[in-house]
């Protein structure tokens, strides 16, 4: 029997909402199990992991769920009030991956290693700086009136895309350090693969939430 319009769509959304609460218990759980695994305090090195889990696993993603239609915490909520608790979240982020980044900088200099030699290494600095572009990006949809020659719906297509950027390759740090030598020795087995499937579910359902928003943007142009 096939579908109706009405019920694909009440299934289509509740299939949206499913994912996004799990992305909301991801986003928490897998920092929870980041610092269990480090033990922040034991080690200057333990406050890398957790910090960047923080970063880009919590922060971020919070911070961008914040705008999803079925799933944001805060969805009662005026957008104006949305929108600066996403400033905030991303400051926070951005100033968990600037620490992160600085103490595992600092600690391969007094451990005498070399600086940004692997894959995570590279993804991740190249994820903190692109965090910091995106961050300075956003000032322009607080003063769009800096670009006079660029609409404020191109501003926010833009700084969406660019976002998702950002946050993928956040992801992408995370999974390279899930590679490390560090976590492998530490989570084995079934447990390392459901470690790594945390980063791709909350990308799935981030990238699924900026194309919506990508598409009803082209909807209500036409």
């Amino acid at each position: 029997m096939a579908l109706t319009a009405e019920t694909e769509s009440r299934l289509y959304r509740s299939l949206r909402v499913a994912a996004g609460a799990a992305a909301h218990l991801v986003a928490l759980g897998f920092p929870a199990a980041v610092a269990v695994l480090a033990r922040p305090g034991s080690s200057l090195f333990s406050w890398h992991p957790l910090l960047m889990a923080l970063a880009f696993s919590f922060l971020m993603t919070e911070a961008l769920l914040i705008f999803s239609p079925e799933t944001s915490l805060l969805r009662s909520f005026s957008r104006k009030v949305r929108v600066r608790v996403h400033w905030a979240l991303q400051l926070l982020a951005l100033l968990c991956a600037l620490l992160g980044l600085g103490i595992i900088t600092y600690n391969k200099h007094l451990n005498g290693k070399g600086h940004f030699v692997t894959w995570h290494g590279l993804t991740g600095l190249l994820a903190v700086l692109y965090a910091g572009g995106q961050c300075a990006g956003g000032v322009l949809l607080l003063y769009p009136k800096l670009m006079k020659n660029w609409t404020l719906a191109k501003l926010k297509l833009y700084h969406a895309t660019s976002g998702l950027v950002c946050y993928l390759l956040g992801c992408a740090s995370l999974m390279l350090g899930m590679c490390s030598l560090w976590f492998t020795t530490t989570v084995t087995g079934a447990s390392w693969y459901l470690a790594m499937l945390c980063p791709l579910i909350t990308s799935l359902v981030i990238m699924n939430q900026v194309s919506n928003a990508y598409l009803y943007r082209k909807r209500s142009q036409h």
